[in-house]
C-alpha cells in the first residue's frame, strides 16, 4: 500500500468522521448521511489497498 493511498483513505476517513457528527450536532441529516458515505469510501479504499499490496507481496513471493 503506497503512503498516498493510506493518507488519501485516512483523508477520507478523518473528514467523513467530521462531517458525520457535525451532521448529528446540528440536526442535518443530510450532511449526517455524507459524512458516513465518505467515512465508509475511506476505508473501502484502505481495504482494497491493504488487499492489493497483500497479492503483490504473496505473488513476489511465490517467485
Amino acid at each position: 500500500m503506497s503512503a498516498k493511498d493510506r493518507t488519501k483513505a485516512k483523508t477520507d476517513r478523518t473528514k467523513g468522521h467530521l462531517k458525520e457528527t457535525l451532521g448529528r450536532v446540528t440536526g442535518n441529516r443530510r450532511t449526517q448521511n455524507e459524512g458516513h458515505l465518505q467515512k465508509v469510501k475511506g476505508e473501502l479504499h484502505d481495504a482494497v489497498a491493504k488487499a492489493r499490496h497483500a497479492a503483490e507481496r504473496k505473488q513476489h513471493k511465490g517467485r
